[in-house]
């Protein structure tokens, strides 16, 4: 994100200007550091002779002219990106002729070189305000406007953008500013229909390409050349045709951008982009290596994900920031249930929401600093920090709960409504309320103001009392913490589940709302008492469920293994993950629950998430004292849960990666070694690229492994993914002077976003955390300088991922409050140094409750 235009100034600015169109010429064939960017933006001022400005970051400008007048190029303002525009006229034509810098953090337009091939590629990024890194522009997401794009590029790219070329001409090897230019050719492509800044794109090099169609519309998906043997056009087309399909029926309006292209970059910051007919995804989703199942379906959900913001987003946008939980809490909806609705997934796609997305948001709403689902953004540095579980989960889980009060039929009839009355506009929330209060016939005013502007999750606990087998009473309880006190209306089903003939079957299921602090529930009053009671059965609302002590009973005594249906499993396992970090339950009953139950989960995703959850427990949560005992415990089980995996099965490959990063003792280590060398190997393993550097990593942190082995892994994958691989384990190295230079590495600033990352990654090693005492007071000591000084990813990436969240100590939080005390951090930095210490805060209480169970 580049500047930090306020809310203010932007609805100042869409005040004053419409903007018509703009034509951008780039020149892409001279220089490494620097291409020219020549714009022309036409545009009308409701004031003649007011002033206002335009934005352009990070460039050498040459000449501005405005209405046929030169303007002074000295009053370009640099640090904040902006170049005045004064005495406007009633329609005006600005022309800006400058060079801009290619980034290499990926944001703006960011440069990569293939370490495969040394070949050259190029991928733009914007969201939420980095177009005016390429071109200048008024960067805001309601000043729309068409665009028109020319761009001059080596003769062997390719060059894609939001429309489809109509012109390449060809170009002979001429002299440039810089020496000789080889042949080259002009990319010329037609206006857009009225877009956003911020979704506008290009993506150009030497990509190999797959084109398809599909209904009319023209299809393609991109990679780089060296990755064109990995890419599964047949899946990624399948799931693309699915959407398509799924969309034009529920929205009742076509595609409206003319082609699809899907384009998969490297060093991509984020999972994907809804560019306008351009999205581009993280190239981890051209899978090189065998991944599970699970990863697949991560991919389907971006892929429709991506799909539904070309109506929710770049159709109809949001005016103005504070709406970012529209766009992507919509999205993430209707590609849950594009899946369930059209794909092989199935209903799977909603166990995997509860199990993913809804973990995701009940973390970050209990944060220090959880906001409401419809959030404040006063500015663009606001903004950057809620790209976030409350913006993305918990708003599709809330946007869920409406469907199943208002009806499915009279949600997507208001969505129709919606899109049909605000194409090609900017829209607010109220602006979608009152449509679906009119295709629902209800007043949502009150659901608005007690789910979308209140923050926290609410906790659910059953309460009754039993007499000869019986309920004579049972209560639904409900809490809120005091800082945060509302008590919300929910719509719940309660599950009994009784263990019949070995299996946990439910037995009876009651529907009601839930209000208030206490809710009677007369229909179980005199029904068996079941093994487990489940509140929130089948997933209909968003919040924290408690199991009563019998029901925890069942599933640590292995009930969990004995459940029929796989959503239930899953809110079994989620209830108990969220009564682990919230110290209800010890670590070490988690563990042992995950080791007892695993074996038995048939679902892969929610099968690798325990497996996270419970690994993270092990090392993070767990009394040091029983620290080595519970990764001990995971390893064995993992270890025979490997041995008898069906080869070649997913299962195998889960165990594997589960396995690898909890193997400390002699006997796990050798046993990594020997699949690594080929001594080993379990019948139906493929052991690739990826999975070779999982073992390498483990064996590092394991002392088994050096830089040598380090250098020769990377001898055999020279590439990009190699690279970061290396740097990972590099920086894992369980030595004070391999950290140290990784930290000087780190704080040096010079390294590209991924490369950053991975060493980062690799640095906070949650097996050496006493190689990290050192840093501390080195973090505090930098982490301030950085945020000034870089990009706010890259900027980002180390205030979050250096924060000493594996020094689990009282000093850690002192040291945090002491330095924002004294400090006074910008807000985002402010944020993220606060949710790192309440990190800490919260594995110091699970190591007591842990300590307490011994």
């Amino acid at each position: 994100m580049a500047g930090n235009l306020t809310r203010d100034e932007a609805r100042e600015r869409a005040r004053l200007l419409k903007v018509e169109s703009y034509e951008v010429a780039l020149d892409l064939t001279e220089g490494e550091e620097r291409f020219e960017s020549i714009t022309t933006v036409r545009f009308t001022s409701t004031r003649p002779g007011a002033s206002t400005f335009i934005d352009l970051h990070g460039a050498h400008v040459r000449q501005v002219t405005l209405n046929g007048r030169d303007l002074d190029v000295a009053d370009y303002d640099a640090d904040k990106g902006r170049f005045p525009l004064p005495s406007l006229a009633e329609s005006n034509e600005l022309r800006v002729d400058a060079d801009c810098t290619y980034m290499r953090t990926g944001e703006g337009l960011h440069r990569f070189v293939d370490p495969v091939d040394q070949k050259v590629y190029l991928h733009s990024q914007f969201e939420t305000a980095d177009a005016h890194r390429m071109y200048a522009c008024f960067d805001q997401p309601d000043l729309k406007a068409a665009f028109q794009l020319t761009v001059l590029a080596p003769a062997d790219w390719e060059v894609v953008s939001n429309a489809a070329s109509t012109h390449v001409t060809e170009l002979p090897q001429q002299a440039g500013k810089h020496g000789t230019v080889p042949a080259a050719k002009r990319w010329e492509f037609p206006p857009t229909p009225v877009m956003s800044t911020y979704i506008t794109a290009l993506v150009a090099g030497p990509y190999h390409k797959v084109t398809s169609e599909h209904d009319g519309i023209p299809l393609g998906l991109y990679c780089r050349a060296s990755l064109a043997e990995h890419l599964d056009p047949d899946n990624l087309f399948e799931v693309t045709r699915q959407g398509f399909d799924f969309f034009h029926k529920v929205f009742g309006l076509r595609y409206p951008f003319g082609k699809y292209d899907q384009l998969f970059v490297p060093e991509f910051n984020a999972g994907a982009m809804e560019n306008a007919g351009c999205v581009t995804f993280l190239e981890d989703y051209v899978f090189r290596s065998r991944v599970t199942d699970a990863v697949v379906e991560r991919r389907a959900e971006t892929i429709l994900h991506e799909m539904a913001h070309m109506w929710f987003g770049d159709l109809v946008t949001m005016r103005w920031w504070d709406d970012l939980w529209l766009n992507e809490s919509f999205a993430t909806y209707m590609s849950v249930l594009a899946q369930a609705e059209a794909t092989r997934w199935g209903n799977g796609a909603w166990t995997t929401f509860a199990n993913v997305e809804k973990s995701w948001a009940y973390r970050q709403d209990q944060l220090p600093s959880t906001h409401p689902i419809a959030a404040d953004i006063p500015d663009m540095q606001a903004v950057e920090v809620n790209f976030d579980g409350i913006t993305y989960a918990k708003g599709a889980s809330v946007l869920k709960q409406l469907v199943a009060y208002v009806g499915l039929d009279n949600f997507l009839a208001g969505v129709r409504d919606y899109f049909a009355e605000h194409a090609w506009g900017n829209t607010e929330l109220k602006d979608l309320l009152d449509a679906l209060e009119r295709t629902s016939g209800r007043d949502l005013s009150a659901w608005s103001k007690e789910w979308l502007e209140t923050s926290w999750v609410n906790t659910l606990r059953p309460s009754f009392e039993v007499s000869d087998g019986r309920f004579t009473s049972f209560e639904v309880l409900q809490e809120a913490p005091a800082d945060y006190p509302t008590l919300r209306s929910h719509r719940v089903a309660i599950g009994l589940y009784s263990l019949v003939n070995g299996e946990l079957t439910r037995t009876k299921r009651v529907e009601l709302d839930v209000v208030g602090a206490r809710t009677h529930v007369a229909e179980l009053v005199g029904a068996e008492q079941p093994d487990l009671v489940l509140l929130n059965d089948d997933d209909l609302t968003y919040a924290k469920v408690r199991l009563d002590e019998d029901s925890l009973r069942t599933l640590i005594d292995g009930g969990i293994v004995k459940f029929t249906e796989s959503l239930s499993r899953a809110l079994c396992w989620s209830a108990a993950w969220d009564m682990t970090r919230d110290a209800e339950m010890s670590t070490r009953d988690y563990v042992r629950l995950v080791v007892s139950g695993a074996g038995t989960v048939s679902d892969i995703t929610v099968l690798q998430t325990i497996l996270r959850q419970a690994r993270m427990a092990a090392q993070q949560y767990a009394d040091p004292a029983w620290r080595e005992k519970g990764l001990a415990l995971l390893a064995t089980e993992l270890r025979s849960l490997l041995a008898s995996a069906e080869p070649g099965s997913d299962r195998q490959l889960a165990y594997l990666q589960a396995l690898a990063p909890v193997a400390r003792s002699a006997e796990d280590l050798d046993l990594v070694q020997g699949i690594l060398d080929g001594s080993a190997v379990p019948e139906g393993l493929s052991v690739d690229a990826d999975l070779r550097w999982t073992l390498v990593h483990a064996l590092v942190s394991g002392g088994r492994l050096g830089a040598a082995d380090i250098d020769a892994e990377l001898e055999l994958d020279p590439t990009a993914t190699g690279e970061r691989s290396a740097a990972l384990c590099r920086a894992a190295v369980p030595e004070a002077e391999a950290k140290s230079a990784a930290w000087d590495r780190i704080v040096g600033g010079k390294l590209a976003n991924h490369i950053a990352r991975a060493t980062i990654q690799g640095f906070q090693d949650p097996h050496h955390p006493e190689l990290l005492a050192p840093y501390r007071e080195k973090y505090f000591a930098e982490v301030g300088r950085i945020y000034r000084e870089w990009t706010f990813d890259q900027a980002s990436s180390f205030a979050v991922g250096c924060f000493p969240s594996l020094l689990v100590e009282p000093e850690t939080m002192q040291a945090a409050n002491d330095y924002m005390v004294t400090e006074q951090p910008p807000q985002a930095l402010r944020r993220m140094i606060l949710e790192g210490a309440d990190g800490v805060r919260r594995a110091l209480n699970n190591r007591e409750k842990d300590a307490a169970s011994a």
